[in-house]
């Protein structure tokens, strides 16, 4: 198995003869990172872990059988997006019709012909980024070019429900521009959008070196998601996005450093069973509180709990 590389789509195999992995592999070799499971069950562990474009799955094997493996990964938040191509002997109409009734997008029959294959997975892989497309622009913010609190929602579920599965720290940080509407108030709604993009940007960039996740949580609001985020790092992220606002040096009259600043709030927990992403919002939330009460332009962590 190798790693997924930078721009490459990635191709699950799920087939339990190797010789029919290797033929497949043959064939695909340039159309995208190719990885293979050798049952089932093995096969849905690899599509939750690595989240593929696409699985090329075989119908009959020993074990759970396509048709099972299939259902289980449309159940899947992770899986409901990945394209399913079944490959089978079986030629018979009721074989195809319960490949697409199971999820599958497409059938394709042994002996294989190469050309086939290979028209029809590069058909999938389109669609599959054109979906991706439409669904990257619909999680944008309209104005600031972050991710948008929707689309926040989703990802900031997977990565909580990940990190409660293994045993990983998971850090959020709740973060407010201090006195924003009095900002409006004087200087107009254009400058204040202009503020909004300015102080994005900066969030962006900063998060960015760390591969965190920004969003515009609503109005003057952004959330930061820090996977394997501790205490110590949340304070430290906190603390780097609150300097590079302060940086920007965006005039403000009603601030007391005079310029443009936020307050954030954090918090970092081990998720155990029975935790919501919800508590871990919530932490926050009473931290930015906090920070606001503190005179603002600072970083409070949540206590531990």
């Amino acid at each position: 198995m190798t790693e997924q590389s930078a721009g490459r789509e990635l191709i699950l195999i799920i087939d339990d003869t190797v010789e029919m992995v290797r033929l497949l592999s043959a064939m695909l070799q340039g159309e995208g990172d190719i990885v293979f499971a050798l049952s089932g069950e093995a096969g849905l562990r690899l599509a939750r872990e690595r989240r593929p474009a696409l699985v090329l799955l075989d119908v009959h094997m020993a074990g759970m059988d396509g048709y099972e493996v299939c259902q289980q990964l449309k159940a899947d938040q992770a899986g409901a997006e990945t394209a399913v191509i079944f490959v089978t002997a079986n030629h018979s109409m009721e074989c195809e019709v319960r490949a697409l009734e199971a999820g599958g997008a497409d059938f394709v029959t042994k002996p294989l012909n190469p050309p086939v294959v290979l028209a029809r997975v590069r058909t999938q892989l389109r669609l599959w980024r054109q979906r991706r497309a439409l669904a990257e622009l619909a999680g944008r913010d309209g104005l600031t070019g972050l991710y948008n609190r929707r689309h926040f929602d989703t990802h900031a579920e997977a990565e909580f429900a990940r990190h409660q599965r293994h045993g990983l720290a998971l850090g959020l940080l709740m973060i407010d521009i201090d006195h924003f509407k009095a900002y409006n108030d004087q200087n107009g709604h254009q400058a204040g959008d202009a503020a909004l993009i300015a102080v994005a940007g900066a969030l962006q960039q900063c998060a960015r070196r760390a591969g965190h996740f920004v969003a515009r949580y609503g109005g003057e609001e952004f959330v930061a998601l820090l996977p394997l985020g501790d205490a110590a790092g949340v304070a430290g992220c906190g603390e780097s996005l609150r300097q590079a606002v302060e940086q920007l040096a965006l005039p403000h009259a009603a601030s007391a450093a005079g310029v443009v600043t936020i307050s954030a709030g954090g918090a970092a927990c081990v998720p155990q069973p029975g935790a919501t992403l919800a508590g871990l919002v919530a932490a926050a939330d009473a931290a930015l509180y906090q920070a606001k009460q503190a005179g603002r332009n600072c970083v409070v962590l949540a206590e531990r709990r």
